[in-house]
């Protein structure tokens, strides 16, 4: 028997958390990159989710769901065009495409999945506080 079952449900919301924590420090780290691997820009990534169904009960009703990464996609929009004729990327114009990476968005963005992943992480302590008294009870 599991006490603590909202600790499943819990632990895929802190890995999609987390993956997101991840790509939003991977966008703010390439947020000047102006040459990829494919020879433009750095391009913003972006994590989708979706829930998950956990567990079925004996009479086919949904008992728990969660939470996982669905996809991460590059975001298509066209960076900013800066007038910087130095720059070795720089078109006969003298202008570079920058990444396409709103620093602003970004911070609100690592913001969120913080706050999301310690609420998570919250539900998970009082989870096993439950538990205990439960245990404590049954002595």
């Amino acid at each position: 028997m599991n006490l603590i079952s909202g600790i499943d449900v819990t632990a895929g919301a802190l890995n999609a958390q987390k993956t997101r924590l991840d790509v939003v420090a991977q966008n703010i780290a390439n947020a000047q990159t102006t040459r990829g691997p494919n020879g433009g820009p750095y391009q913003r990534l972006q994590v989708s989710f979706e829930t998950e169904l956990v567990k079925r009960t004996a009479s086919g009703g949904a008992t728990l769901q969660s939470v996982r990464v669905a996809s991460i996609t590059p975001d298509r929009t066209v960076g900013q065009q800066v007038h910087n004729p130095q720059h070795p990327d720089a078109g006969p114009d003298g202008m570079v495409t920058m990444p396409n990476v709103n620093m602003s968005y970004e911070m609100v963005d690592l913001i969120t999945a913080s706050r999301a992943y310690e609420a998570n992480l919250s539900v998970v302590k009082n989870a096993r506080q439950m538990a205990m008294k439960a245990l404590e009870i049954g002595r």
